[in-house]
């Protein structure tokens, strides 16, 4: 399809090859591990072609995962290819150990989901591979750390985990760029739909498939697009790993991919409303959501993303540790639970001043809180049941 089209077009029709569906509309659910073929001049083409589309065995996929991977592909603008895995957090995986060796050094944002941390703190130390973390919002200090470690990759993720900073991708991966090293974004929170993250200087991009793309809470599931240099490494890595998603899953992953913008329109909107209440309520010591106008990162935001979703945070104005603990149990229409991006509201207590090393963690600073936080996750819910329903928790916790 044309890139001309615009994003709600071409996730309504990627991915949807007439001879993987045949008559209808979606892909059949291809449930296979063996793969025959007519003769032995065709078990020997497809076994040295390795590309989607020609059967091999199952662990390479299918129609099913085919089409679902050729469809990430075409919203993500830039790409030569999509790599699924079984998570997010594998995806996560698979991207690193695509690109790093031992003896390299990664860069990884201070902000980041702390399964991207574990990995280098973890998986990576062991295999000989070091590591530095680094404030994503201060450019001149990342220049330098650039040039003093001379890494071969960075890890960014904008906005950050648990308190949303937005950091400035063009810049920071310009110079990431200059020093020959790897930009890996884990764009999760906006999705290609939001934010292109290829045409703005990252060179892989990974999200995970189990939040927005998923969308119903009922599956696991990451993937990873590139041009088509990196594309290649994170097939033959994931290849190596012997890394496949269930067509079962895929067929879920792209049934909830053709829903995804509209349902992304109505969570952003109504967390964008529920974030300017909650602004106002005096409870509230600080609401970390980029699409406010009061937020640090909003301008880069409004300069570089077309789009946002249901998720942000908000500190208390409470010194009370339980006090997050204590609204999350207050409220009947947020569910308590890790992962977000369904058409459920979950409210989360978080404590990101646990998961910092080299960013602020004061009382409300840009890098945690030392105040009770809870991250929310806004779902298809009216706004105005959902905002009578945090009013009335927090009302709860004044009595407390």
């Amino acid at each position: 399809m044309s890139d001309d089209k615009k994003p709600s077009t071409r996730i309504t029709h990627a991915g949807r090859r007439k001879e993987w569906t045949g008559a209808v509309v979606n892909p059949p659910v291809w449930r296979a591990s063996t793969h025959l073929y007519e003769n032995e001049a065709a078990r020997k083409a497809a076994t040295g072609s390795n590309k989607d589309g020609d059967f091999f065995y199952g662990r390479r996929g299918a129609p099913t995962q085919w089409a679902l991977a050729e469809a990430l592909t075409e919203i993500e603008d830039g790409a030569h290819g999509t790599v699924l895995y079984p998570s997010g957090v594998a995806a996560i995986a698979g991207c690193l150990l695509a690109v790093l060796r031992p003896g390299d050094h990664l860069l990884m944002s201070d902000n980041s989901y702390d399964p991207s941390r574990a990995m280098a703190t973890g998986l990576l130390k062991r295999m000989g591979i070091t590591h530095s973390f680094f404030d994503p919002l201060d450019i001149a200090a990342f220049e330098a750390l650039v040039a003093k470690t001379a890494p071969r990759a960075v890890w960014f993720e904008s906005p950050g985990s648990l308190t949303m900073e937005v950091c400035d991708i063009p810049a920071l991966t310009a110079i990431t760029r200059a020093a020959k090293a790897v930009s890996l974004l884990d764009n999760t929170w906006a999705s290609a739909l939001g934010f292109a993250g290829l045409t703005h200087g990252c060179d892989i991009v990974m999200q995970s498939l189990s939040k927005h793309v998923g969308g119903h809470s009922d599956l696991m599931m990451g993937s990873a697009s590139a041009g088509e240099r990196w594309y290649r490494a994170l097939r033959r890595t994931s290849q190596e790993l012997g890394q496949v998603v269930s067509p079962d899953d895929a067929a879920l992953a792209s049934r909830g991919l053709r829903t995804m913008a509209v349902r992304l329109e109505h969570s952003t909107q109504s967390a964008a409303r529920i974030a300017r209440w909650l602004e106002e309520q005096p409870q509230i010591a600080k609401v970390m959501c980029p699409m406010l106008p009061s937020d640090p990162g909003h301008v880069v935001w409004k300069r570089d993303f077309t789009g946002g979703c249901g998720l942000f945070s908000f500190a208390l104005a409470s010194d009370d540790p339980d006090a997050s603990g204590q609204l999350a149990d207050a409220l009947e229409l947020f569910g308590i639970g890790y992962s977000w991006g369904g058409f459920e509201s979950l409210a989360l207590p978080v404590f990101p001043k646990d998961y910092r090393e080299v960013m602020e963690a004061g009382p409300v600073g840009s890098g945690g809180s030392a105040r009770p936080m809870l991250r929310l996750s806004i779902g298809l819910e009216d706004a105005d049941d959902l905002i009578a329903d945090l009013a009335a928790g927090l009302s709860q916790l004044d009595q407390t």
